[in-house]
This record gives structure tokens, sequence and C-alpha cells, in this order.
């Protein structure tokens, strides 16, 4: 090789060298040259969690179908492990994305890619094309839940076991305990050991340990209640006596199953079920009351908010300011309290107090209650006490309460319509911190929140006027219709 031939060699590869190696640093830094649009750009990508695991996901451009091969083909599949997926080297546009799997309605949202940065969707939740349903029972009227969702009571109209009833009455209800765990149903009470005369069953509450039930009847137009603690054996119906038609609410004690606090005659009360006896300790005036938060919270006729513990003696004032301004001194306003609806409630650090339809939320800088939202008929609080879902008949709405980081963001306070129905809607329950199920005209629908393009809205089944409940512990649906109570395989992990 001659000398001048390996001068020409040595400057060829240097400026190969100069040229090559800017580009490479320029490549491994993740900039692209966007040919169609002549410009330099880094490409972002998309990010993926999905239940459940090992779901394919497609990509369609929407600026140009056949961009990089991207043309609704299967891109990548979500790992086994985690569900989730990484898409990177993506050019900045809008996206269609469409998550798949065999046996499971398709999740679909256009979502769009920005210069450099993650698109992430984390929370995505595939619902069954057709769920299993599993008769749970039959010739059933209602159910119950306790708080550990591992014991249900049902009533129904099954013939009497001890009594037969009169002529003038073909049967009695009957309440039998189903145990979910060992998948074993025993009687309870019925009908008859109450009362010869007819009894309606108003409504059940659980003590928070699951082992006491307050039943609440109407006998002779008069309301009654009664104890049914259902650990002993043989199990023992109790009468409280001194309970009746003044009661307007009636809470059990979350540290203590044996006692009760209740609103009688505008007085806040606490009984002992275990010795009969009321409390000394009891507060005037009170307009309503509510338990959360390990605290009671009551709202009294001057329009203040307290917090007090279960031994009504140490109260906090939490507003400085009267609620509405509403004052005792005049009669007017005192009758004006009374007679509109009042209901305090709140999770985690928030406290509401709701007057009709209108949501106010306590502000603890200012110690003031503020209009929060107007159209708050029924409110459901997340698992995660981050968001709270109202709805009505027809719209569902969806509130943030935390400021959320993770997309789509949201600020606290931000209020999200997410859907109106024609049919009328009967129940919301949270399926997971991300998703709604719901039942609306007789089918059972599960809704995203992600807001970004359009909501998916899934229908899961269709029953006949059913009355549902979703368990957030067993992962599981159950729902009543025409005497079946039905449950669902497991929805969500």
């Amino acid at each position: 090789m001659t000398r001048k031939t390996r001068t020409f060699l040595f400057i060829f590869f240097v400026v190969l060298f100069v040229l090559v190696a800017p580009l490479t640093i320029f490549y491994s830094l993740g900039w692209r040259i966007d040919w169609q649009n002549k410009k330099i750009i880094k490409p972002g990508l998309f990010y993926f969690k999905v239940w459940p695991k090992n779901c394919q996901i497609y990509l369609t451009s929407l600026d140009n179908k056949h961009l990089m091969g991207r043309d609704g083909k299967l891109e990548k599949k979500t790992d086994f492990f985690f569900g989730s997926a990484l898409i990177e080297n993506l050019f900045p546009r809008k996206y269609e994305v469409e998550i798949k799997k065999e046996g499971f309605q398709s999740w679909k949202k256009t979502l769009e890619i920005k210069e450099g940065l993650p698109t992430e969707a984390k929370n995505i939740i595939l619902v069954p094309e057709k769920p299993n349903f599993t008769v749970l029972t039959k010739n059933l009227e209602e159910f119950y839940f306790s708080p550990d969702e591992k014991k249900i009571i049902l009533k129904d109209y099954n013939p009497p076991t001890t009594h037969t009833p009169p002529p003038s009455q073909t049967n009695w209800w009957s309440l039998k305990l189903f145990e979910l765990e060992r998948n074993v149903k025993s009687h309870l009470i019925e009908e008859k050991n109450v009362s010869k005369e007819k009894v309606e069953l108003l409504d059940i509450k659980f003590s928070p340990d699951s082992k006491v039930v307050l039943l609440e009847l109407e006998i002779k137009e008069s309301l009654k209640y009664y104890i049914l603690e259902l650990d002993k054996i043989p199990l023992i119906l109790t009468p409280l006596n001194f309970l009746d038609s003044d009661v307007e609410e009636i809470y059990f004690n979350p540290t203590n199953p044996q006692e009760l606090f209740l609103l009688k005659s505008e007085a806040l009360y606490k009984f002992n079920l275990k010795n009969n006896l009321t409390s000394k300790e009891f507060i005037k005036d009170i307009i309503t009351f509510s338990i959360f938060n390990g605290h009671i919270y009551y709202l009294d006729k001057t329009g203040y908010v307290f917090k007090t513990d279960s031994s009504l003696q140490q109260k906090e004032k939490l507003n400085i300011v009267p609620f509405n301004n509403k004052s005792p001194s005049n009669q007017k306003n005192q009758k004006i309290q009374t007679e509109v609806e009042y209901k305090i409630t709140g999770s985690g650090p928030h406290v509401f107090l709701k007057e009709e339809n209108l949501l106010y939320e306590f502000n603890p800088d200012k110690r003031v209650f503020e209009k929060f939202f107007e159209l708050a008929k029924n409110l459901k609080f997340s698992p995660d006490e981050e968001k709270i879902v109202s709805f009505d008949e027809h719209e569902i709405w969806v509130i943030f309460l935390e400021e959320k980081y993770d997309q789509p963001q949201k600020k606290a306070g931000e209020k999200l319509f997410l859907t109106r129905f024609s049919e009328k809607i009967d129940d919301v329950f949270w399926l997971t911190s991300h998703y709604l199920i719901l039942s609306a005209g007789g089918k059972i629908k599960v809704v995203e929140i992600d807001d970004r393009d359009k909501i998916n809205i899934f229908d899961l089944a269709e029953f006949k006027t059913p009355k549902m409940f979703w368990s957030q512990i067993n992962k599981e649906f159950f729902v009543l219709s025409e005497k079946n109570l039905y449950f669902s395989e497991k929805l969500v992990p």
C-alpha cells in the first residue's frame, strides 16, 4: 500500500469518525429525525400496567397509519409478573391504543405522546366478556353484608320452622346467616319470634366487629329495636325497650360494640348493652351526628360542629363561624335548621357537612365550612380515600380530594363530570380507586374515571330489578334479582 493510499484512508476514516460519532452520541441520547416533518425530535414512550396479565397492546398512529409500522398491529405484550409494558421510541403525536386479551372486553383510548416525555396508564382493568355468576341462595327477599364481609344476613319468606301462621297470613319472614368462608347457612330468627302481630323489618345494622346486629322493626305502626348476638349459642334476641319512635339516628360504638350512640329528642346519648344503662353524659340540642375516623362529630342548633370521643366529655369546636350564620336566638332560623336534612360525613382528614344536596367541606386553616359541591345527592368515598363519587338518578360526578400527580393529573377539589345515563341509576360502588361498578336500567356496568379521550364503559351483565353489593375484600360482585342471590367470579386483583 502506497503512502498516498494510506494518507487517503486515514483522512477518510477521520472524516467518517467526525461525522458518525456525533450521530451515534445523538442517537444514544434518544434524539431522532422526523423525516416527515423534517425536524429533529426526542421521542416519548408509553407505560402501561394492566390487569389481567399477558395482555396484547396495539398502537395506531393517527397522523400516519403506516409510520414506523405502527398501523394497528401487535406492538407488545404486558409481562407475566407485573402486567406492565414499556413501548419506547414513539414520535410525538396521537396514538390509538387498544389493549386486548381473549375472554375480556378491549380497552381503547386515544393518547398523546409529547416530545421526550412518558405517557402512562397504570390502572387499567379489563372486564370479562361473559363473567361467571353462581347462585348463592334462592327464594330471597333481602340481604345485609357484615362490615368484615364474611357474613350475610338473608331475609326470606320460607315456611317458619317452629310456628304455623294464622289463616290471615300465609307466611312469616325469617332471617338466616350465611358464612362465606365456611359456605354454611344457619337459621337465626323468624318473625313469630318477635311478636304474634305483623312485624315489618325496616333495617339491620351490624356492630363493627360483625358479632352483633341491631334490628329496626315496626310493630303496630310503632318503631321497635332488638339486639341479636350472633356468637351466642343459643341465639339471644333482646328488646331495647328504652328506644322508641323518638330515636332519629343510632350507631354502634366503633371501639366498643356493646355500646350504642343514639340521637333521641334532640339529645345525644350513650347506652350500654351489657347492663342496659344509659350514660349520665349526654349532649343537648343536637341536629345530627355521625361517627368516623374514630371520633364522634355532631352539629348543634347553634350551627357549630363539634368533635368528641366516646366519653362525650372532651369536645372540640371545629368551626368558629356558625354554619350558614343561623342563630338559635331567631325562632324562624331554628325552625329552618330542624326541617332541613343535615348529614356529617368524612374520610381521612376530610370532614363534610351535607345540607340537602349541598356539600360543604371543613377548612381547618380558616376553621369554616366552605361550599364544595352542589349536586351531592349520594356520596361514596374511594378505597384510597382520595376521591368521592357523587350520583343521582342519571348523572355521575367524581370529586378529587387530594392532588393527583400520576396521569391524568388532577388538582385537589377538581370536579369531573363522568357520564350520564338515560336509564335510572340504582346504585354505584367503587370497584377500585380508579373504576366504578353500577346498576342502571337493569344493566351492570363498569366505568373508568380516566377522562383522557373517551371514558371506557363496559357492560358486565344484565339482571331484572337488581340490588347489588360489591365486596371490596373478596373482590366479588353480589346481585339479588328475582329472589336469587348471585355472586361473580373475582373481577379485580
